[in-house]
C-alpha cells in the first residue's frame, strides 16, 4: 500500500489524496538550494559537527538533537549539515489548516525556527522521543501508522503550546492563556478568522469590523487576537493573504496582479512591499524558486 520510498529525494515528495505524513532519514547529501513547499518540515538535527540551515535570511549553526522548525511555505536551505543522521518529518498543510488548533499553535510559532537542545534541555528531549517514535511507526508494518504518526505529531504541537511562556515570553499576554474563563470568546475569534479565510477580498476586513463581529470591544479583540495568534491583527493578515497568494503560485497561467488582487491586496506596490518584507524576495522571485523545485 505504501510503496518504496526515495530517501534521496524527500524535499520533493508531494502529497496526494489524504497523505498526511511524510518521514525521511539516510539521506547522502549535506545540502540542499534555497527552495520553498507547501508542506512544513521538521528536523531533528544529526550528529555531525556541522549542521547548518538557513531559513528565510537567517543562518542557524546548530549540534545533534536541536530541531529546525519549517513552516509551510516558508523559503529554506541546507547549506552544509549531517542530512544521513538527520530525521525529516514533514507534514501537509491541508491536514494541519484542517484543524483550528494546529494552525493556531503555527501562527503563533511563525518567526520560531530553532529548537536548541542547550537552551531547553527538557523540551528538546521530549520532542526527540515523539520523534523517534514517528520514525519506529513510519517504517513499521502497522497498517494505522499514518494516523498513529499524526497523533504522535499533534502531541509535538501540544508541546509546544504547553512550553509558549518558555519559548516565547514576550508573546505574552496580560489576558492569560485564550480562553481562560472565556470559551465563547475563544469560539467567536476562531468563527471570526475563518471567517476572514475565506473572504479575503472583502472592502472590509478591519480589525473594528472584526472586533463587532465577535462581539467584543476593538481593544479586547487586540489582546484576545494577539494571545490567540501570537501576532497582531494587521501582520496576521497580512500572513495569511500571502499564505493564500503562495497557494496560487502553482496556477499555470495566472499571472501575479490576479494573485495579489484575489488574496486581498488592493495594489501590486502594496503586494510587491508586503511580499519582500516578509519574504526577503519578490513575489516574481519566490515563484520562480518553486517552479525550479518542483523540476528537480
Amino acid at each position: 500500500m505504501w510503496g518504496i520510498m526515495d530517501l534521496s529525494n524527500y524535499e520533493s515528495l508531494a502529497f496526494h489524496g489524504q497523505n498526511a505524513f511524510n518521514l525521511a532519514t539516510g539521506i547522502e547529501g549535506r545540502s540542499f538550494p534555497m527552495h520553498w513547499h507547501s508542506y512544513g518540515e521538521i528536523i531533528l538535527v544529526g550528529a555531525g559537527e556541522t549542521n547548518d540551515y538557513q531559513v528565510g535570511q537567517t543562518v542557524y549553526h546548530l549540534v545533534k538533537d536541536d530541531f529546525v522548525l519549517i513552516w509551510p511555505t516558508e523559503m529554506h536551505a541546507i547549506l552544509d549539515a549531517d542530512r544521513k543522521n538527520s530525521l525529516v518529518l514533514q507534514f501537509s498543510n491541508a491536514f494541519a489548516s484542517s484543524q483550528f488548533d494546529f494552525q493556531r499553535i503555527m501562527h503563533y510559532y511563525h518567526d520560531l525556527h530553532v529548537l536548541c537542545s542547550n537552551a531547553h534541555p527538557e523540551l528538546t528531549a521530549a520532542l526527540k522521543a515523539l520523534a523517534l517514535k514517528m520514525r519506529d511507526l513510519y517504517f513499521s508494518d502497522d497498517r494505522d501508522r499514518e494516523i498513529k504518526c499524526c497523533i504522535l505529531l499533534m502531541q509535538f504541537m501540544i508541546a509546544l503550546d504547553e512550553n509558549r511562556d518558555v519559548l516565547t515570553p514576550d508573546m505574552r499576554s496580560a489576558d492569560g492563556e485564550p480562553g481562560s474563563g472565556a470559551a465563547g470568546t475563544l469560539q467567536r475569534m476562531i468563527e471570526v478568522t475563518d471567517y476572514i479565510k475565506t473572504h479575503l477580498t472583502d472592502d472590509d476586513l478591519s480589525q473594528n469590523t472584526m472586533a463587532a463581529m465577535a462581539g467584543i470591544t476593538p481593544e479586547h479583540f487586540s489582546r484576545i487576537f494577539k494571545n490567540v495568534t501570537g501576532q497582531n491583527y494587521s501582520k496576521w493578515l497580512n500572513m495569511i493573504r500571502l499564505e493564500k497568494a503562495i497557494s496560487l503560485f502553482s496556477e499555470k497561467g495566472m499571472s501575479l496582479t490576479e494573485i495579489a488582487m484575489l488574496s486581498g491586496f488592493q495594489s501590486i506596490p502594496t503586494f510587491n512591499r508586503v511580499f519582500r518584507d516578509a519574504k526577503g524576495m519578490s513575489p516574481g522571485e519566490y515563484r520562480s524558486l518553486y517552479a525550479q523545485n518542483s523540476r528537480s
